[in-house]
């Protein structure tokens, strides 16, 4: 892949990480999962959803409940392809409530991305997070 190729498949990856974080800002668990592949999994502290139908009933629920009002910051930290089809992206991503610029470190957590390349289209087949501080850091 030439280094053109390779930026502007970055930046397509890098798009559909950002169009996931737009649609959490919108509350539309429908548009937030529109860029996963139908068997995508998530993998968070304390869940496992097996399915991009699984991941937009939970979004569904949490934008509703738990994450009402809520907006998502995205820091990307890396980029690699680890072939032609199959990119990882890891990102730190806060959860902002309503007048914060910034996250807290316990609302802040490292993300992995898998993305796959489906028919010329990047999709999000793997997601999981990792909280970016431990049990009594700060």
């Amino acid at each position: 892949m030439s280094i053109q190729d390779q930026k502007q498949e970055e930046a397509a990856v890098l798009e559909v990480v950002k169009g996931v974080h737009d649609a959490w800002n919108k509350a539309d668990p429908d548009l937030f999962v529109a860029e996963y592949l139908e068997e995508a999994t998530a993998t968070l502290p304390g869940s496992f959803m097996k399915s991009r139908e699984e991941i937009r009933g939970a979004m569904a629920f949490l934008f509703n409940g738990p994450l009402k009002g809520t907006r998502a910051s995205e820091k990307v930290l890396s980029v690699r392809f680890l072939n032609d089809e199959t990119a990882v992206v890891i990102t730190e991503t806060g959860v902002l409530i309503p007048g914060e610029s910034e996250a807290p470190p316990e609302r802040t957590a490292y993300a992995n991305w898998i993305l796959a390349k489906r028919d010329g289209k990047w999709g999000v087949g793997a997601y999981g997070n990792s909280p970016s501080v431990g049990p009594g850091q700060q």
